[in-house]
């Protein structure tokens, strides 16, 4: 059923990190793919985000995309109430000992879903145009919108990159989901922030714009490998 997609997926250990935090799940047979990006800073970040993909490494093809839809939140919330109890803190704070923020693709002929928490992020090159599907649960983002600041601005809060959002962070895990119409010629990407935010808009829409997924995936690596990239770096990308 899902063997017109193509995908590729590769994540990297950032220069100034001691070990890789991310995780990712790419599948074209069961037509779902995963990135996790393990909360930095907390106990087992690593742990967290393996956690995450295993979860929903599980889902099958099986049903139609609402029913695996629904299967996928349900694997999520299992795998929050784990970290959650494995952190062993019941604190409402953000700041917990076990996190990690998810995006997930699931596609089936003629329609995709994306499912979210935090700032990993959807992204759709379409009719040579780059669309962020993903919304980002960030303090950042939140002052952006509630206070109408400008980036500059809302980047100067210095929690600025605290998540508002994330698997492991309370007890009701809060989803959030984009169903649209798949076209042909679309490509998704999935990342994580140590990618997108070592490029502009712009150069992501360019390492997108021909050729596989695979060489898509490289070429953004070697885009974001030529800057410091202090920060773990994942993308898996999805194409007709």
């Amino acid at each position: 059923m899902y063997s017109q997609w193509r995908s590729a997926g590769r994540t990297q250990r950032g220069k100034a990190r001691s070990r890789n935090e991310d995780a990712l799940l790419d599948c074209p047979q069961h037509g779902c793919w995963v990135v996790a990006d393990g909360m930095g800073g907390h106990r087992h970040g690593d742990l967290a985000s393996q956690w995450v993909v295993s979860s929903l490494a599980s889902l099958r093809a099986v049903g139609n995309l609402d029913q695996r839809v629904n299967a996928a939140r349900q694997r999520l919330q299992s795998v929050n109430q784990r970290l959650r109890s494995a952190g062993g803190r019941s604190s409402a704070s953000i700041d917990v000992r076990m996190g990690s923020t998810v995006v997930a693709l699931l596609l089936e002929e003629g329609r995709a879903a994306c499912v979210w928490a935090g700032d990993s992020r959807c992204y759709l090159w379409r009719g040579q145009r780059l669309y962020q599907l993903s919304r980002d649960h960030s303090l950042l983002a939140r002052l952006m919108a509630e206070r109408q600041l400008s980036r500059v601005q809302a980047q100067a809060h210095p929690d600025a990159r605290a998540l508002t959002r994330a698997i492991g962070a309370r007890g009701l895990l809060r989803l959030e989901v984009l169903e649209l119409s798949t076209q042909p010629g679309d490509v998704f990407l999935l990342c994580s922030d140590g990618l997108y935010q070592a490029l502009s808009h712009g150069e992501v829409g360019q390492a997108l714009s021909v050729g596989t997924p695979q060489q898509m995936v490289d070429r953004l690596f070697a885009m974001v490998l030529r800057t410091p990239a202090g920060d773990d770096l994942t993308a898996v990308v999805v194409q007709p």
